[in-house]
């Protein structure tokens, strides 16, 4: 009886594994629709710190096929070591605790335009969301190639619409932060780049592409890039670089062949100690048609001591050609490299001689240029054209100081002033003006002991309705012009 008790026992136990065998694995893991990677143990997929990759694709599949799932989340603190690409798929966000590191392993070997983390599917994936980690790409355990020549992009995606990436720390690269082709929709934020190989964000052929609160380091080559991309704004980024040799470019950089460009906004931007140039716009081949590159609006920028770079003659604070019907205004020039703002080809680059173009310079404040470090004569004036032939400028109402050179090469001014503008704190890069009725100082209204000539002196027609009262009825010459915290009028 008692044997017969225990065979049945065991009939019943082998019954229930088998049972517990055949429950599908979603019910296993975290209820939806989060599951978990972690290096702990305490993860529906767990790592331990080699060839991580596997787990975080399992898990990354795991969403792509159950859709009640949308979200694969790396617990910290632990860094993830990955030696092959994380693939995303579609509906899913890839997010990590701040203290979720993925690096690359070192000697990785990978060819170029392999990325660390690319979509599943070659014909794209959309609605993709990456956030909130850290990613290390481990550039001294990788030295073997060199920076910029496509190793080691963080992302790169293709034919994806819907894409987002924010809140990311990414640093110590070889390659993009993000590098989008063919891309609809992308938006990228709030992230800190640090010392990539090649660019920050790099937006090839896209539509709608917007890029904001970014603070980012330049090596190899810019903060933001985009090429025959449209419908785009960059806003309220902090790009800079730094004095080496391997530093990188411009802090923007938006250059066209043959696609259409006719809506770009660049504002809100504090650009400072680049290499190269602040931004750089340029036609990359004379193929592009003057109508597709046009109406790009430059504004409420503050650029200081961009164009470090001592073996390059095109630094300065904006190196444009090639694009028509360039407007720049109300923004600050202090102490760039070479000029502030200057119509020229780089070497190697050649102009379109078959074409006319015009840039709009007003309501700018220019000061302190300064001598390039290559070829040096001739240069540390605010405006230059190099390129009269094609080129052209429309200068009024903005305010020049103290250039080494002096104010215009090769243009002329219709009404600008030579003034000091009366900064609140040039030597710490607080471009308010100066009133006697009351600056902004970031917390409240402070009023000075001088006002400054810049109030009230900026192009008659544009637009003053979002300054305080009292406005004078006319636009502030500067960064804060036409904003809330413009400096008030005299009562």
């Amino acid at each position: 009886m008692i044997s017969m008790l225990k065979r049945e026992l065991g009939i019943l136990l082998l019954v229930g594994c088998l049972i517990l065998a055949s429950v599908p694995a979603a019910l296993c893991r975290s209820p939806a629709p989060t599951v978990y990677v972690a290096g702990d143990g305490s993860g529906d997929f767990n790592c331990d710190g080699k060839d991580d990759h596997i787990q975080i694709n399992q898990a990354l599949k795991f969403v792509a096929d159950n859709s009640e799932y949308t979200t694969v989340h790396l617990k910290g603190p632990f860094t993830y070591v990955i030696d092959d690409t994380l693939l995303i798929g579609s509906n899913t966000i890839l997010e990590g605790d701040s203290t979720a590191v993925i690096k690359l392993v070192d000697h990785a070997g990978w060819v170029p335009m392999k990325p660390l983390i690319q979509q599943m599917s070659n014909s794209g994936n959309n609605n993709i969301v990456i956030r909130g980690f850290e990613v290390n790409v481990n550039h001294d355990g990788n030295t073997e190639f060199a920076k910029g020549d496509g190793y080691y992009n963080v992302i790169y995606f293709l034919h994806c619409k819907n894409v987002k990436v924010y809140g990311m720390y990414m640093h110590d690269g070889h390659g993009d932060g993000l590098r989008i082709k063919y891309g609809e929709n992308v938006r990228f934020y709030n992230n800190k780049i640090y010392k990539l190989g090649h660019d920050g964000l790099f937006a090839i052929q896209c539509q709608n592409v917007k890029a904001w609160n970014n603070t980012i380091t330049c090596r190899t080559n810019s903060g933001l890039r985009i090429w025959n991309s449209n419908h785009v704004k960059f806003h309220d980024n902090v790009i800079d670089s730094f004095y080496h040799w391997s530093a990188g470019g411009p802090g923007i950089q938006v250059e066209k062949s043959a696609g259409t460009m006719d809506d770009i906004e660049i504002y809100d931007n504090v650009i400072h100690n680049t290499y190269g140039p602040g931004i750089w716009l340029f036609n990359y081949d004379s193929s592009a048609t003057k109508d597709k590159g046009k109406n790009v609006h430059i504004h409420h920028n503050v650029f200081y001591s961009t164009g470090t770079n001592p073996s390059i003659t095109w630094v300065g604070g904006i190196v444009a050609s090639g694009f028509h019907d360039t407007l720049i205004e109300n923004n600050v020039f202090d102490s760039a490299y070479h000029v502030a703002i200057v119509n020229m080809y780089p070497d190697g680059y050649s102009p379109d001689y078959s074409s006319k173009y015009k840039t709009i310079v007003r309501n700018n404040i220019i000061v302190n240029t300064q001598t390039r470090t290559k070829s040096p004569s001739g240069t540390g004036y605010g405006i230059i054209n190099y390129l009269p032939e094609t080129h052209s400028f429309a200068i009024s109402y903005n305010c020049l100081y103290k250039n080494f050179a002096g104010n215009y090469k090769n243009c002329v001014s219709k009404a600008d002033i030579y003034v000091n503008p009366l900064f609140v704190d040039q030597k710490n890069h607080d471009y308010h003006l100066q009133s006697v009725s009351g600056h902004w100082n970031e917390k409240k209204w402070v009023k000075d002991n001088v006002h400054s000539p810049c109030i009230d002196a900026g192009y008659p027609s544009s637009d003053y309705s979002k300054e305080p009262e009292d406005n004078g009825n006319r636009i502030n010459i500067g960064r804060y012009g036409n904003t809330i915290y413009a400096s008030k009028s005299k009562h």
